[in-house]
């Protein structure tokens, strides 16, 4: 992998883990779903998405699209590292192949996403922040 984050999904060795699983029929669990469609939809157009992702055991088109369909309105962020284990420790199919490796499964260092994402995050930290510093001025004594 270079340096620089990726366009392609595939310079995500765990998306091309997760790519390699759903073109070969393997069920890669709830959460291997909703990770992919997370990360996948900025990437893929939304019928490749639906596509791989109703190749899944017990998965139809509808479900695909109703999975696909959420994250979309709710405009879930691609999941942290840290989230992804959790997820993982919570099915079979291992979503991260090297859980082992700290630098392994971070979308965020392995692919570029749209601007709005990384937007998005900051305006949420930036909050958080704020938040934090209004409850420690509430509960100052004086």
């Amino acid at each position: 992998m270079a340096d620089e984050p990726g366009t392609d999904l595939r310079d995500s060795p765990m998306m091309a883990h997760l790519l390699d699983a759903l073109e070969g029929g393997t069920d890669i669990g709830h959460y291997g779903r909703l990770a992919f469609a997370m990360i996948a939809r900025h990437f893929l157009d939304e019928e490749e998405v639906v596509r791989l992702l109703a190749g899944q055991q017990d998965q139809s088109e509808a479900r695909a699209r109703a999975m696909l369909l959420q994250v979309k309105q709710k405009d879930y962020s691609p999941p942290k590292r840290e989230r992804i284990l959790q997820w993982q420790a919570e099915q079979d199919f291992p979503i991260c192949p090297t859980p082992d490796d700290p630098n392994s499964c971070n979308v965020y260092r392995e692919l570029r996403f749209p601007e709005r994402i990384y937007e998005g995050i900051q305006e949420f930290w930036e909050e958080q922040a704020e938040a934090e510093g209004e409850t420690e001025a509430g509960t100052e004594t004086r």
